[in-house]
């Protein structure tokens, strides 16, 4: 018998493999074995789950075999997909353009051609928020959110929207999120890819002479803005920003209320930089409240570091600044 026929035997006596353990078992080259599992994984006789070196390989039932075919769309939509839509599944998977659109329809038991030029028009509604660099004005949603004493931001932008009503997290959105929760760096270097060159011209364009980030307040191996401040490396002084912790550290998205993020802001960082600047640029991953540039951009002034600070973030809300909560 073939190679090809003896894994789909071991397969459908064992449903889950590893590559060791197929190669123990048919007493067979691994580098044979990686020839025939590709052809069964391009056929969808299985499905690869995990990353290298924790990877297995499932067998699928005789229904899944047969692939179902993607919708027809025009090579425009296809090229709209491609840049606005991303999914990740249940199980790991990172999807795009029509194949992960149409597993976000299906999902939903949605028509994945009615749903996508639906998809469309919303989108083309919304290009109204962005500016000529395509980049959202948040600052007047600042300024009309209640709760804050002062705002002491100069100007506030993000990149894109976090969310957007009926299809939940942008693909800017879905990229933070995971990357951030997952301390991902395959989604860190895919996000990068998207914002670099815009972060680069905002801050170019802004006439800045300095640039700060946002420093984390969890613990994680792999920092997402230390990740975006190493990729983008601007040639620009970076103000010192702490933050302070009590016994038990209390991130923003652990605070339901306007006024607990405002506080704990207050009380958390502190501006250690004596160098004095014209205009900073302070970044961060995402917006939810604007608690935390606000109350930075606030301690900035009073410390006389600079006299003009504009918030950048990767995303924010999409009507008044909500109290994001996974982010």
């Amino acid at each position: 018998m073939s190679i090809k026929t003896d894994l789909l035997t071991l397969f459908e006596t064992q449903n889950e493999l590893s590559i060791k353990e197929i190669t123990d078992r048919l007493s067979a080259s691994k580098q044979m074995v990686h020839i025939v599992m590709r052809q069964l994984l391009d056929n969808g006789f299985v499905e690869k789950y995990g990353r290298t070196p924790k990877t297995v390989y499932r067998f699928q039932s005789k229904n899944k075999v047969e692939k179902a075919s993607t919708p027809l769309i025009s090579e425009k939509e296809r090229r709209f997909l491609a840049e606005e839509f991303l999914v990740v599944t249940e199980t790991g998977k990172l999807l795009e353009s029509i194949e992960g659109f149409d597993y976000w329809c299906k999902k939903r038991n949605l028509n994945t051609q009615k749903t996508l030029k639906e998809f469309i028009d919303t989108k083309k509604k919304q290009q109204s928020n962005y500016n000529k660099q395509g980049n959202i004005n948040g600052f007047e949603k600042l300024k009309n959110t209640k709760g804050y004493d002062k705002i002491h931001l100069d100007y506030l932008f993000y990149l894109d929207f976090y969310a957007i009503e009926r299809y939940g997290k942008t693909r800017l959105g879905t990229l933070l999120h995971f990357a951030k929760q997952g301390q991902n760096k395959f989604l860190m270097k895919l996000m990068m890819d998207e914002i670099r060159e815009r972060i680069i011209s905002f801050v170019k364009h802004s006439g800045a002479d300095s640039i700060g980030f946002v420093p984390p307040t969890i613990r994680r191996e792999v920092q997402i803005m230390k990740f975006i401040q190493n990729n983008l490396q601007i040639p620009l002084p970076i103000i010192e920003i702490k933050k302070l912790s009590g016994i038990i550290p209390i991130p923003q998205k652990s605070l339901s209320k306007l006024d607990e993020r405002i506080v704990n802001a207050e009380n958390t960082f502190m501006i250690s930089d004596k160098r004095t600047f014209k205009h900073i640029i302070l970044i961060d991953d995402a917006i939810g409240s604007g608690a935390t540039l606000n109350q930075i951009a606030g301690k900035i002034k009073n410390k006389k570091v600079a006299e003009k600070v504009t918030g950048l973030a990767i995303v924010g809300s999409l009507k008044g600044f909500d109290v994001l909560t996974d982010v």
